[in-house]
C-alpha cells in the first residue's frame, strides 16, 4: 500500500480538500460550529481557525519563495497558538469568511508561481527545508484531513481521494517507521495511521499524526 505523488496530483488534491472543506462548514451554524470536534479539546471553531490560519502561513511560504525573502510560516510557536485560541472567539459568519478567503489566496497566490519560483527553497514551520512545489501537498493534508476531523459526517476518509489516501499512507508509515499494516479497507488504514478514529480489529493504538 505505497504510492508516488506528482506535483500535478497535489495541486489537484489541495483544490478537492478546499472544496470538501468550504462545503462541510457551509451549513454550520453557531451551535454546530462551537460543538466538539473529532480532535481532542478543539470544538469545530478551533479547527477551523487552524485552517484558516494554514493557509495565511502556507501564503508567508508562497511570498517567500516568489520574492526570496525570508519569511517564516509563524514568527512563533505563540503565533501559531494564538491563531487556533481564535477560533472560539469569532462568529459561524466570520470563521467562513476567514477559511474561504485564506484558502482563495493562497490558491492565487500558488497559482502566479513561475516554474522558477516553484523550485526555491523554503523552509517549514518544522525547521524542514523543501521547495515550493511541496506547498500544494502541505496544503493538500491540511485540508482534506481536517475536513474529516469535523466530525460532521459530511466528510470520512472514504470520501478522500484514492491517490491522495494512498500518498497519505505512504508518507505516516515511513515517518512512524512501521515495516507492516493492518489488513483493511484504504480509507480505514489510513485513518488509523493518522491516529484517526477506525473500524479496523485489534490494531494497536498509534498517537495522533497532524
Amino acid at each position: 500500500m505505497t504510492g508516488t505523488r506528482t506535483f500535478a496530483d497535489a495541486r489537484a488534491w489541495a483544490r478537492t480538500g478546499t472544496e470538501l472543506m468550504l462545503d462541510a462548514v457551509a451549513g454550520l451554524d453557531e451551535a454546530a460550529f462551537s460543538a466538539p470536534s473529532v480532535l481532542p479539546e478543539w470544538t469545530r471553531k478551533h479547527l477551523v481557525a487552524h485552517v484558516a490560519a494554514n493557509a495565511d502561513a502556507l501564503g508567508n511560504l508562497v511570498h517567500w519563495a516568489a520574492t526570496g525573502e525570508q519569511t517564516p510560516m509563524y514568527a512563533s510557536a505563540e503565533e501559531r497558538a494564538a491563531g487556533i485560541a481564535k477560533g472560539p472567539t469569532l462568529s459561524a459568519d466570520e470563521l467562513r469568511s476567514w477559511l474561504t478567503t485564506s484558502a482563495h489566496e493562497l490558491a492565487e497566490g500558488l497559482d502566479r508561481l513561475t516554474d522558477e519560483q516553484w523550485h526555491r527553497e523554503v523552509v517549514t514551520a518544522q525547521g524542514r527545508t523543501v521547495p515550493a512545489t511541496e506547498l500544494p501537498w502541505m496544503r493538500a493534508r491540511e485540508v482534506c484531513v481536517h475536513a474529516v476531523d469535523l466530525g460532521t459526517g459530511v466528510v470520512t476518509f472514504a470520501d478522500l481521494p484514492k491517490g491522495f489516501l494512498t500518498a497519505l499512507v505512504g508518507e505516516i508509515r515511513a515517518k512512524r517507521g512501521l515495516t507492516e499494516l493492518p489488513d483493511g479497507p484504504l480509507p480505514e488504514v489510513a485513518a488509523w495511521l493518522a491516529g484517526r478514529p477506525h473500524t479496523l480489529a485489534d490494531a494497536p493504538e498509534l498517537g495522533p499524526w497532524l
